[in-house]
């Protein structure tokens, strides 16, 4: 996957775990977590999206690396 790819792939993810969400608005460097309010359950539902879709791994020890969309593409890219 590229990094466009990979972008797009985080952003669909972020559309399933808060829909609600202005995703266009929100900044490629912003923390998901609080700029998305999400709780923890969320965020375990975000990496498992993303798991699946990437075929990647992720692991506890890797979430600080899911900070934002460019660190998690950044990561993403980095393990694939």
């Amino acid at each position: 996957m590229t990094a466009t790819d990979i972008a797009t792939t985080v952003r669909t993810c972020l559309r399933e775990v808060a829909p609600e969400a202005d995703l266009d608005a929100l900044p490629a460097d912003a923390d998901l977590r609080e700029e998305l309010f999400l709780d923890s359950l969320d965020f375990l539902r975000l990496v498992e999206l993303l798991s699946e879709r990437t075929g990647h791994r992720i692991d506890e020890e890797d979430y600080p690396h899911l900070e934002s969309v460019n660190s998690t593409v950044a990561f993403l890219s980095r393990v694939g």
